[in-house]
């Protein structure tokens, strides 16, 4: 497979390093060639997790259809055979931001965001919407609420006041299809290990998940995953955010319960193919943000 890559690339790999975080079962490298040129790569197989390879045709799809000049890293090619595929992208010479959180890193991360959204809105393509992409996996409260009746319920090390409360988190559950409403491109996936920071900029890396919403609902998906990596609690990051100042309470609480449902429904199954530490990495987040949502609802 290396010589095949490197017949796609016209050119041997001297030199690979990989890069640490992620939860992706195949290669993530810096790669320096023999013609000088430094790519960042990204191969898998499907052997190693069944739907791994769709991920990166994806991305590439995404990437494709950015505007220039915008801090993401830029295609170079993919190559695909049907069993691998391999992202080749412009290797951005940044480091990933400092965990614990740093917090001078987190501001610069929320700001460039900010200013990154200002340039997707209104998404320069067709993207498919939050919802289109993401409805039928946001469903734990209404499947939670309908199996206790049945004499199941919520995970037990769940805590006991939101057993208390399915009826309002079905609620805001079901407010999804109001809340999100947006026109913004959104990265869907933010997390330390997808943002790369330079002396003077920030990179927003791994686009897969792209898709269409309100701008706001990229931080509410982020800060439960800062919170667990050292940083400061989501109410306060959030309140840094501008875009998450302009937003509506009730349409953020709608959103931060369906994700929570989903993180705590998803870290307890079993782990996927290749993937396994994403569920601990789930149920954690998962854990974060209910008690952001609790620190919520509980406010006058």
């Amino acid at each position: 497979m290396r010589a095949v890559l490197e017949g796609h690339l016209g050119a041997r790999v001297v030199e690979a390093i990989s890069e640490r975080g992620g939860f992706s079962p195949g290669v993530a490298s810096r790669l320096r060639l023999s013609d000088g040129r430094r790519v960042f790569a990204k191969i898998v197989s499907r052997e190693a997790n069944p739907d791994s390879p769709e991920l990166h045709r994806r991305e590439a799809e995404v990437l494709r259809q950015l505007p220039d000049g915008l801090p993401v890293p830029r295609l170079l090619s993919l190559f695909d055979d049907g069993t691998w595929a391999a992202l080749f992208l412009e290797e951005i010479p940044g480091r990933s931001p400092r965990l614990p959180w740093d917090p001078h890193d987190l501001h610069r991360v929320l700001s460039a965001h900010e200013r990154l959204e200002g340039r997707l809105t209104p998404s320069p393509f067709p993207a498919p919407s939050f919802l289109d992409r993401h409805a039928p996996i946001l469903t734990a409260w209404r499947e939670y609420a309908a199996g206790s009746r049945a004499g199941d319920t919520v995970p037990p090390d769940i805590d006991p006041w939101f057993r208390g409360r399915l009826d309002r988190l079905v609620e805001l559950e079901e407010r999804l299809p109001c809340a999100l409403q947006g026109e913004s491109l959104l990265h869907c996936d933010l997390r330390a290990d997808n943002v790369l920071l330079t002396d003077d900029a920030v990179y927003f890396a791994d686009w897969p998940h792209a898709c269409r919403g309100p701008a706001w609902a990229d931080v509410v998906l982020f800060l439960p995953s800062v919170a667990l990596q050292g940083g400061p609690g989501p109410a306060v990051a959030f309140e840094e955010s501008g875009l998450g100042r302009s937003a509506d309470p009730e349409d953020v609480n709608a959103l931060l319960a369906a994700v929570a449902g989903f993180w705590v429904r998803s870290g307890r199954r079993p782990a996927a193919p290749g993937l396994a530490p994403v569920r601990p990495f789930q149920r954690a987040q998962g854990d974060a943000a209910l008690r952001w949502l609790r620190d919520r609802l509980e406010r006058p």
